[in-house]
């Protein structure tokens, strides 16, 4: 007998698998963590290593709530360095006690955070992380992220929703013989630090199972410093349903995804190959002129496999539109973003690293200057113009975006926060600061780039 919709939200109790990771969950409204980083000796992939831990684990916990739930995170820090939080991708105030990146805690002292998630936040993945200047690729690099995810039954897809998932947060990691956490070059620095252990969610080359005939959710978060990730699973094709905003409208089938650092996206596979093991791949990318520290980028490297087990007891199809489209209007402001940088190159502001810097506009980045002002609920569109010989993923804290199509010139109606502007190229965003005044932050996710100075401040001013 044919099931309804809602009845395929009973099957993921039966999937036969397992997320990886810890889960924190909400209960009448609220949802309370207590996050520790501290460093500590764990085991990294199959190796025991001294890297920084959220509660001694890597990943940290995966934090889960609903839209309308508020968040109480106490964060204490346990390093011998400064750290706090960012709560990557959520449409939350970016002042007062929630994403507040100009809050620290000193070693042995603690963050309280307490926002509320909006009732009409999407749902989809997010993550957070270390944002401290000119330590964040250190402390991300050593192992500092975790999984956040946000569940919004407005835009729930049952049979999405009935399918097992694996969330992978990709990481990489640069590990010596004794277990310690080898120190970039300045010119790795300069390129992006990268590390040859590769894992996910804190395996290395883990097995996932699905069931013949059935499917298998893909969450992926790059929360490596400056890796980008372009993934391929042998003989399957992934089935594209999210990006860093949540759901797109219609599916895209994907032979291959290019994920760079921050970005995440998320994918269905179905299980109808012959039953056997299925790799996967990392194949080869170039991140431009030095974009490259170990080789791995022209390497194809198996990450993970994915290996059938017994028959599924049910099988369905996916619907062919999975939310309407939604289109910003014209902008009333719009705005131009140079990147720039290289070796001397100090624009303006004080870098880290001994003379090298990565601008925007030819200023580095300066905490205590607003680069652009803008008026609460007003649309503005951004032009990224790379004019450099890296790619650069383009990340925009608080609002969402949607990238303008060059050959239309209308918005592509997917959400992101998180854009690769590839070298030598530009690409335009347009994005609406809604809801909560105040400064937010734009930079390069190659976190190396932004405490080398790619970082500017937008103030959002209330409307008249």
């Amino acid at each position: 007998m044919p099931r309804t919709r809602r009845e395929f939200l009973r099957l993921a109790s039966v999937a036969p698998f397992a997320v990886p990771a810890l889960r924190a969950s909400g209960e009448s409204g609220v949802v309370s963590v207590s996050l520790e980083a501290t460093e500590v000796w764990t085991s990294v992939g199959d190796r025991a290593a001294l890297v920084y831990t959220f509660n001694r684990q890597v990943p940290g916990p995966v934090i889960e709530a609903r839209a309308g739930d508020e968040v109480r995170i106490v964060f204490r820090n346990s390093l011998s360095e400064p750290s706090n939080l960012h709560f990557h991708g959520l449409h939350v105030p970016s002042t007062g006690s929630a994403d507040n990146i100009m809050l620290e805690a000193e070693p042995g002292g603690t963050i309280e955070y307490r926002f509320t998630i909006p009732v009409d936040h999407p749902s989809g993945t997010f993550w957070y992380h270390p944002h401290i200047h000119g330590s964040a690729a250190r402390q991300v690099s050593r192992g500092l992220a975790g999984a956040f995810l946000i569940r919004n039954e407005a835009d729930s897809v049952p049979e999405i929703e009935a399918a097992p998932q694996a969330i992978l947060v990709l990481q990489d990691f640069a590990i010596d013989a004794s277990g310690r956490v080898i120190e970039p070059t300045q010119m790795e620095k300069m390129a992006g630090r990268e590390g040859s252990l590769i894992t996910l969610s804190g395996m290395d080359r883990p097995t996932l199972q699905m069931n013949k005939g059935g499917w298998l959710r893909l969450r992926f978060i790059n929360a490596s410093a400056s890796r980008f990730y372009r993934l391929q699973v042998e003989d399957h094709s992934m089935l594209q349903i999210a990006t860093d905003g949540g759901l797109v409208p219609v599916i895209e089938p994907r032979e291959e995804l290019l994920i760079s650092p921050g970005e995440r996206a998320e994918v269905m596979i179905r299980g109808d190959r012959e039953a056997g093991d299925y790799r996967l791949l990392n194949l080869p990318y170039s991140r431009g002129a030095m974009g490259t520290v170990n080789g791995l980028d022209y390497q194809k490297v198996e990450v993970a496999r994915i290996r059938y087990i017994e028959p599924s007891v049910d099988s369905w199809d996916l619907p062919e539109r999975l939310r309407d489209p939604q289109i910003l209007g014209a902008p009333s402001v719009r705005r131009t973003m140079q990147l720039g940088g290289g070796m001397g190159s100090m624009g303006g502001g004080m870098a880290m690293g001994g003379g090298m810097a990565f601008t925007i506009n030819g200023r580095t980045f300066n905490e205590n200057r607003v680069d652009a002002r803008g008026t609460l609920g007003a649309v503005e569109e951004w032009e990224f113009i790379n004019s450099t010989a890296m790619d650069h993923p383009m990340h925009i804290h608080t609002d969402p975006f949607q990238v303008i199509d060059p050959s239309t010139g209308a918005p592509i109606p997917v959400w992101k926060d998180t854009l690769l502007v590839k070298a030598g190229s530009r690409t335009r965003v347009r994005m609406a600061l809604r809801d909560y005044s105040g400064l937010r932050m734009f930079h390069c996710h190659i976190l190396d780039h932004e405490d080398l100075g790619m970082m500017g401040t937008l103030y959002a001013n209330p409307s008249e």
